[in-house]
This record gives structure tokens, sequence and C-alpha cells, in this order.
């Protein structure tokens, strides 16, 4: 029977805990291990203290906290360093606080799954990942221990950068199998490295000869059947991006991961496409029915904070840029021939998706009220808010002149938020306008969506159309090289996003380079 994922021994030992004497602790194997706060320990934090190589501890020990399920180890580990970072997870925690906690950490893996199994190293690099953190991973079989004493050399001396091991503990003499644990600190003279173990109720922090840990790094988790290693996490420093895909906890990522994964190369292999339009026909013929709630145009909402603060001038500026970028995206040749295959399947007067009572104002209220449920950390509570005192107006924008915008107040069990509306909602684009460039840039159609996810599925995808000239076609029609940059990094960043969320939906796939499963036809 294969083993199971990290923290699994420790859920294994609290189920036998009625069987045995209560435990306080355990002894820690010293050596190889030197406990943080011995005399010895205390000495080797001083020197790598003078040294510059413990910039990292003092924000992972600001934030530290105790995992708090045997199995939590990898999600404690992961809490403590997105808190350490200063990474807003954007909903609530408790009260009015947004701050990461393990219960919050679910969208990757069932909060019960890793509670009785564990959590393994894919799912956890996952988690970061969605949590809106920057992560490398490095399995020892695509590392070396110069690799690993580079890296936490790296992240040891900076506050932006902390190093996540995942390790088998009996390489330490320890109990238990797999673990997770942040790394606080270097000692470059002894090259030991400083565990900040998140078991606290186990084994206190202590320090641990850097070849050693790797040892247990280069070690199976036979529940995968892949070597563990470890992860460099940091914040994301890209500018904020416009449209993104969901995350693991929408139901649609299900359908359109099988739909982007088998079933476009399976319509693509087909002999009888011919043309690029009849590809792009059973593409669409085959999306799933939730194929609209994959990619979210990301709506800038934005409350009254304490102080009466008011929006940033990048805030206030974003709206616009969205509305560059979705115009853009209509200036595309793939955008132009999806319009047109639209246009052919339906009449003009079924065109709009609005009806005649709806109206700015209307879309502004549902989309800022789901703004603000989203905020909130509930979206189940949207059907709870309202939209009132909605107004519209002029804002100066730079020296691009007066734009129309929508303000209004939603408001909560008697509790008011102001937000703003910038102009991108309004009518569908009409499919029966062969005339795109003089169009005002609107809420995004279904065929801007679409236009979005062929851009962004991976470029191998296409090698699975047979007929060479047909292929060079389809792939020009496709390739990002001419794109404008704006679009072009949004285009990147959901190629990138499509990769993490099949990882976090498969056992184990979480890697650097693109899953070989999406390369092959």
């Amino acid at each position: 029977m294969a083993s199971k994922p990290s923290g699994r021994a420790e859920s294994n030992q609290a189920a036998a805990a009625a069987a045995v004497p209560s435990l306080y602790g355990r002894a820690l194997p010293s050596p190889p291990a030197v406990e943080f706060a011995s005399a010895e320990g205390r000495r080797l934090f001083a020197e790598a203290l003078q040294g510059g190589t413990m910039q990292g501890f003092f924000t992972l020990v600001s934030v530290f906290q105790t995992q708090s399920e045997p199995a939590f180890c990898g999600l404690a580990t992961l809490a403590v360093v997105l808190n350490a970072l200063r990474i807003d997870p954007g909903r609530r925690w408790k009260g009015p606080w947004r701050w990461f906690d393990e219960s919050m950490l679910d969208c990757c893996e069932r909060l019960d799954t890793v509670r009785a199994e564990g959590i393994t190293f894919g799912k956890v690099a996952c988690l970061a990942h969605c949590s809106g953190a920057d992560v490398r991973t490095f399995r020892a079989a695509q590392a070396t221990l110069a690799d690993l004493r580079r890296h936490l050399l790296r992240c040891a001396s900076s506050q932006d950068c902390h190093l996540v091991a995942s390790y088998h503990r009996k390489l330490l003499g320890q109990t238990g199998t797999g673990h997770f644990s942040p790394i606080g600190g270097y000692h470059a003279g002894q090259d030991m490295a400083l565990i900040l173990d998140v078991a606290r109720f186990k084994y206190p922090p202590h320090w641990i000869p850097l070849p050693l840990l790797w040892e247990a790094m280069n070690t199976i988790d036979e529940a995968t059947g892949l070597l563990r290693g470890f992860m460099l996490i940091s914040r994301n420093t890209e500018a904020p991006l416009l449209i993104r895909a969901v995350n693991c906890r929408d139901e649609s990522w299900q359908s359109m991961a099988k739909y982007c994964i088998e079933v476009v190369p399976n319509l693509l292999r087909d002999n009888s496409v011919d043309n690029v339009l009849t590809i792009l026909s059973r593409l669409v013929n085959h999306l799933p029915p939730n194929a609209g709630n994959f990619i979210k145009w990301v709506i800038e909402v934005r409350r009254q904070e304490e102080g009466g603060s008011r929006p940033s001038k990048e805030a206030k500026e974003m709206p616009f840029l969205k509305e560059k970028v979705l115009q853009q995206i209509r200036d595309t040749k793939l955008f132009q021939l999806v319009h047109k295959l639209q246009c052919s399947k339906q009449p003009c007067c079924s065109c709009s998706s609005l009806t005649d009572e709806d109206s700015i104002s209307q879309i502004a209220a549902s989309v800022c009220c789901e703004g603000t449920a989203l905020l909130s950390g509930n979206l189940s509570s949207r059907d709870g808010l309202f939209f009132s005192e909605t107004c519209s107006g002029c804002a100066q924008v730079n020296d691009e002149g007066l734009k129309n915008v929508t303000t209004g107040k939603v408001v909560s069990e008697g509790n008011g938020h102001v937000d703003k509306l910038a102009p991108i909602s309004s009518t569908e684009t009409c499919f029966c306008n062969s005339t795109l460039s003089n169009e005002t840039v609107n809420y995004p159609s279904n065929t801007d969506i679409l236009t979005v996810l062929l851009l962004s599925l991976h470029p191998s995808t296409w090698l699975c159309i047979e007929d060479e000239k047909l292929k060079a076609e389809f792939q020009s029609l496709v390739s990002t090289d001419d794109l404008p940059d704006p679009l072009k990094l949004e285009i990147l960043h959901l190629r990138r996003q499509l990769r993490y969320l099949k990882a976090c939906r498969e056992k184990e796939a979480y890697e650097d380079t693109w899953p070989q499963s999406w390369e092959q036809c």
C-alpha cells in the first residue's frame, strides 16, 4: 500500500492517541539537529544574523503559527509564508480582517481530504500560486545540493522570498514521514539551515546540516511516486492583470479542463477538418455550457476604507486599461473570424444579450454587488446586496479626456460601501455588424471570451492539426508574437493559469515545465 502524502504520519499518530498515553512533545534527536533555543542554537543564530543570512527570519517569526491539525503541515507552512510576504488574500478571515489561515487554503484540495491524508508537494505549490504568490518548484531530480545552497543563501539574505522544504523526517532521525516547514535562516560557515517546524507541539525550531536536509528532500513520496524537494515563494511583482481564469474552487474548471486537454486535440485530429472556419466552428460547438464563466474580466470595486481614503490613481485608471485591452482583442484577426462565424449562426434580432429593460445602472448594480460579495469572501451573500444611489457622470483620465462612469453604493445589512464602476458594461456586440473598427468597446461578449481562450491555449495544442498548411495558417492566427504588449501580458498570464489549474485538479502534476500531457496529440 502506498504511503500517504506529507502530514499523514502525524494524522495516524493522532488517530491512535486513544490507545496510548498522551504526548507532550518529543525529544529532538540531537545530533544531527541543534535546538534553536539551546546555547549552541543561539550562537548559530547570532553568527548567521551577523553574516546577513537571517533576513527572512523576522518576517516569518512575526506571523508564525502551529499547524492546527496533525496533517496540516503543508497548509500551515503556506499560511505562514503568505502572511510573511504580506500578500492580501482578498477575502475575509474573521470580522473585517483579511488574513491567511489554513481554513482558507481549500481551492486545490478539500480540507477534509488534507485532514485525513495530508497534502502533496504539487498541491502546496498550486495553492501558493492560486493565493497570489510567485512560485518556483525544484524536485530533487531537477536540482542539486549546490542549487539548494544557492537558493537558500539568496532567500535567507532577503525578506521578499522564502524557501519551503518538503522532506522525510526519518532521515533526520525524527518520527513521522513526509513533512513541510519553512526555512528560517542559514549559517554559511557551518552549512546549516534553520527549520521552523510548524508542528511545534512535536519538535521545536532546530538547525540541521544542509547536506542532511538535502538527503531528506531527495526521497520518494510513495503516494505520488515523485521525489520531494523545495520551493521558492515570493510576492508576485507583475502589474495587476485585467483578465483571469477561475481558480480551482469554480466548478466550471472541471468541464473546461476536459475541453482544453481532451476535446480540443481530438477535434483537431479529424482528417475532415480542411479550413480555419471549420476548426473554429467545431471548437465553438463543443464548448461546455459554462465556458463563459471560465474567464473573469476583473471588475474594480473599491470600498472606502477607514479614514475615508480614496482610490489610488492606478485604481482609477484600471477600468480604462481594461477598455483598451478589450479593443485590442477585437482588433485581432482571430476575433474577426469568430465574429463572422457567430454572425452566420444567428439573426440580427437575437444578437444582443440584453433586453430593452436593461440599463447601464442595472448592469452596474449586478457587477458591483458581485464584486462586493467577492471582496467580503462570501460569494453566496451577493443575493442579499442591493445597489442604491446610482448616478452617471464623467471623469477626467489623464490626457484621454472625459470618460463616462457609473457610481453608486452597495448596501448590505444596513452597511454601505461606496463603489465605482467604469464603462466596461453595456450590451453585447451585435454579431451581424461586419464593421468592428468603429464599435464602442462594451462588456465582453461570448466572442471576446472565446477569442481569449483560444489565444491562451498552449501553442503545442495546434500541433494536432495534421495538414501542414492548415496548421501553419492556424498557428499564425493564434500566435502571440504580434499582439500589443498589454494584451500579450494578459494572454501569457492566462496560459500560466491554465497550467496551474490543470495541475491542481490532478493527483500530482505540478512542475515548472508545461505538463507533458498538454504537448501530446
